[in-house]
């Protein structure tokens, strides 16, 4: 991908909610965040990038979201009309936009039925089960963000995700490796 690569520190701000979204982004190293600010000071994440996703994606002209460094990151930035111009002259180029914008709005729109229609338990362990996927499928899971940035993607309160992640070490179905590994496991049947 063309452009160039920067660094940002952890909890570094990318980019702010509504500024011009002149560039695409493409993580290389790190975890990012992409939120949002409510009104009321709440704070709504509707995404983590991991290395290899391509994030930035507008309809207009200005960004929706803000996007944060969870870790220390390395990202590319490209110039987002040098891109969409390349785009138009390679086919290559072009089809691996569109698959990396449909493969954002998929994860977007898992999210979504995610937030409005499981339970607390659910809404953890389909997170667990997405860092393994992006994780190659690992059996321990690297877990970057806080607990609070969990809450915050999920809908939930830290203290539902902290209680909901002993309930499912208490059955088995994880074991902690630490504060941010954890170690998928088997179900356990209660009795």
């Amino acid at each position: 991908m063309m452009g160039s690569a920067m660094s940002f520190e952890r909890n570094e701000e990318l980019f702010a909610e509504e500024e011009p979204a002149d560039y695409v982004y493409k993580v290389v190293s790190g975890v990012v965040r992409t939120c949002k600010f409510l009104e009321d000071g709440r704070r709504q994440i509707g995404e983590f990038h991991f290395p290899g996703d391509v994030f930035g994606f507008e309809p207009c002209a200005n960004h929706t979201f803000s996007a944060e460094a969870v870790t220390p990151c390395r990202v590319v930035i490209v110039k987002r009309a040098a891109l969409m111009a390349a785009a138009g002259r390679d086919a290559e180029l072009g089809s691996a936009l569109w698959i990396a914008a449909t493969r954002e709005l998929g994860r977007l729109h898992e999210h979504m039925v995610l937030l409005g229609r499981k339970s607390a338990r659910e809404r953890v362990m389909a997170f667990l089960a997405s860092a393994a996927e992006r994780q190659c499928d690992a059996a321990v899971i690297d877990i970057p963000m806080s607990r609070q940035d969990i809450a915050d993607h999920l809908g939930l309160t830290i203290e539902t995700v902290s209680r909901t992640m002993t309930q499912l070490q208490e059955t088995g179905a994880i074991s902690l490796e630490g504060s941010r590994r954890v170690r998928v496991g088997p179900v356990r049947l209660a009795a």
